[in-house]
């Protein structure tokens, strides 16, 4: 049917308003109007994108399919009991990941613990307090360094002046004062992971829209009640996204944590207990492994850092559907 109008304006002038039908077949003339060598480059770029996404997917099941296969003598030889074994001593075939999937555990976690707060607070001041400036552009650059400095770089730091500090407060808490340990690898790890969830925050701070912001100025509302009530909820999906990245960052780091976190295979007793990650344990024993189950049996370990990296963005990833909807 025909939806053809006219209309009039001021002054007698009238106007014709096209149909739908009219508009949609001048969209299709110029569909069909574009050039040839136009559609070919638009089919290429579609089809590259396909081609690269089904390729990273296979990447990854090529990763997990290469641990699993590596595994298997492993696998045969300990059964599930690796899980859960708690000595791990190659001189005498006993291997047990236990001690080292709570190291990870332990490390990431309170890693990201302490990052949350300094996270935050940068990716707030540079999204919303200070977002132009040779300061501003000063703290950007800061940040992003953090992330570029390579981990050996951390572990050294680390060795010299962060180790000391926490051998300090372990005399005044009256606990062994080792330096090194968990505590001291989770505060390494915590900034390390800063620069992830700030930079993230950042840009979604940034993105709000200013009319909701002036909507809530003009209502009476303070800065911080516009943080706390527009900008925070508004943003919540790529602040948890930031948080999540910065896990998985410190699920996987190796050298720094190497260097501080004293590798013993001793189940840590508390967070200034010297411990172990699986990362950790790969990077110190893997030129030594002279046997093929003791090879396998750290290929093991990869294969349980690899899916525990899996179960905890898919968690992740609920977590953050389930507060964003």
């Amino acid at each position: 049917m025909d939806k053809t109008k006219t209309m009039s304006a001021p002054g007698n002038i009238s106007f014709r308003v096209p149909s739908y039908q009219e508009i949609m077949e001048k969209l299709r003339i110029k569909k069909a109007s574009r050039p040839y060598k136009q559609i070919k480059w638009e089919v290429f770029f579609k089809r590259s994108l396909v081609a690269i996404a089904i390729l990273m997917v296979l990447l990854v099941i090529g990763i997990f399919f290469t641990l699993v296969v590596q595994s298997v003598p492993s696998i045969k030889a300990l059964g599930i009991k690796y899980l859960w074994g708690k000595t791990w001593n190659p001189v005498t075939n006993e291997y047990g990941a236990y001690p080292f999937l709570l190291g990870t555990l332990l490390t990431s976690f309170l890693a990201l613990i302490i990052s949350i707060p300094f996270s935050f607070a940068v990716g707030i001041y540079l999204g919303e307090y200070n977002t132009k400036g040779w300061l501003s552009n000063l703290l950007k650059n800061a940040v992003e360094l953090i992330a570029a400095v390579p981990s050996v770089i951390y572990g050294f730091w680390a060795l010299v002046v962060l180790v000391p500090l926490v051998r300090a407060i372990e005399i005044k808490l009256g606990v062994v004062p080792y330096g090194i340990g968990i505590f001291t690898a989770s505060v390494v790890l915590a900034i390390m992971i800063i620069p992830y969830a700030a930079s993230i925050g950042r840009e979604m701070i940034k993105i709000v829209p200013q009319s909701l912001k002036e909507g809530a100025y003009s209502l009476g509302a303070t800065r911080y009640e516009v943080i706390k009530s527009v900008i925070l909820p508004y943003t919540k999906s790529g602040l948890f996204a930031g948080i999540l990245l910065s896990l998985g960052r410190a699920l996987g780091e190796t050298m720094a944590v190497t260097m501080v976190i004293g590798n013993t295979s001793i189940i840590p007793t508390s967070i200034f207990a010297p411990g172990n990650t699986m990362a950790s344990v790969i990077a110190n024993e893997f030129t030594e492994a002279d046997r093929s189950v003791y090879l396998s049996a750290l290929i093991e370990l990869g294969l349980v850092l690899f899916l525990v990296t899996v179960v905890i963005n898919m968690i992740g990833k609920r977590i953050i559907k389930r507060f964003t909807r």
